[in-house]
């Protein structure tokens, strides 16, 4: 148990300051689409999700940004604006009708910066490398942290701040809310370690939990300018009772173009329900049916939604948000509690 105590110390020690990093940034984004609300009117707005309305938002932000969109995720009930990913590290947000009403590149924008602090530390893909491992190795913590708690579990206690900074009352609040944020803190740092990971956590479980349909190649397509109104409905017709969620524009000559369907009891809030559709005839050519595929491959696709709170409304937003806030304080608390002890031995050692 000693061996296992020194490792979790050191180990926590030296992810500490990533963890209250993504722990802060993670608990700021759950309240982004607030954030969206109050700073852009539209936002506020109830947009009309008819494949003709949503067609037309998409030929108008066409000729707005001809030649350069890469995805376009709709708007949704509770928020009334549209995302647009363009080329160069470039983005937008549009109104119901397609006008835009805010543009910026990289992570000009706030909630962009926080998102990329969250998911790459701003350090582009070495930083998302390092945030994955971060997320699995906070994850080991947090069970190694469950067996150091056991021998001990005698003195649990409701303490989440310490009453003073002696370090026996920073261990006691850092061993406290380990355990009662233990299964969402958890959750958050394994999900967040397998989206980063996705190849890798896809095969896993999907080995794991077999069955259901391969996901097939997109099928090969023609070349052309894409009529929007008429292929979301072709799309809409293949799924009458799933929700219209994104339009993702074709990455290459030859390839189709992919539009994204949440149906009922998918948590994904852009769905994992795909329609390919020809951009020389702007017909269906396709379908993936998220509900036929493997049961891993199900539950893979609820990573994201747990991780960021898209599920659960807004006693779930709030249970991350505090789990968030937590994960940031124990990075805190352990490493302050961890720094703390050297120096009392250096002070007990003068004393003497």
């Amino acid at each position: 148990m000693g061996f296992l105590r020194t490792v979790h110390a050191w180990a926590g020690a030296l992810l500490a300051l990533q963890l209250i990093v993504l722990g802060l940034s993670g608990s700021l984004l759950v309240l982004k689409d607030d954030w969206l609300r109050a700073t852009l009117p539209a936002a506020r707005q109830v947009v009309t999700a008819t494949p003709q309305a949503l067609g037309q938002a998409a030929e108008a932000l066409e000729q707005a940004y001809p030649g350069e969109i890469k995805t376009l995720v709709f708007a949704r009930p509770d928020l009334g604006v549209h995302r647009v990913r363009l080329a160069h590290e470039a983005s937008a947000y549009a109104d119901g009708s397609g006008g835009v009403v805010a543009a910026w590149r990289g992570n000009a924008r706030l909630e962009a910066w926080i998102f990329d602090l969250h998911h790459k530390l701003l350090a582009g893909e070495p930083g998302e490398m390092m945030v994955g491992i971060v997320g699995l190795a906070g994850a080991v913590l947090t069970l190694t942290g469950l067996v150091i708690w056991f021998p001990s579990w005698r003195a649990f206690g409701w303490k989440l701040w310490p009453r003073s900074s002696r370090r026996r009352d920073m261990v006691a609040a850092h061993r406290d809310t380990g355990m009662i944020f233990l299964v969402p803190v958890f959750a958050l740092c394994l999900t967040g370690g397998a989206i980063i990971f996705h190849e890798q956590s896809q095969a896993l479980m999907t080995a794991a939990f077999p069955g259901g349909i391969e996901p097939a190649k997109p099928p090969k397509a023609g070349q052309g300018d894409i009529d929007w109104p008429r292929a979301l409905a072709a799309a809409q017709t293949r799924f009458p009772d799933a929700t219209l969620r994104m339009a993702v524009w074709p990455a290459k000559p030859g390839a189709p173009a992919t539009i994204r369907l949440r149906q009922a009891g998918e948590w994904h809030p852009n769905g994992r329900t795909l329609v390919y559709v020809d951009p020389a005839t702007s017909r269906a050519i396709g379908t993936l049916d998220s509900r036929a595929l493997a049961p891993g491959m199900r539950a893979y696709n609820a990573f994201f939604p747990l991780h960021a709170a898209s599920v659960g409304g807004r006693a779930y937003d709030l249970a991350i948000f505090l789990s968030g806030l937590a994960l940031a304080g124990l990075g805190g608390v352990g490493l302050w509690s961890f720094l703390v002890k050297p120096r009392q031995r250096r002070a007990a050692a003068a004393s003497a």
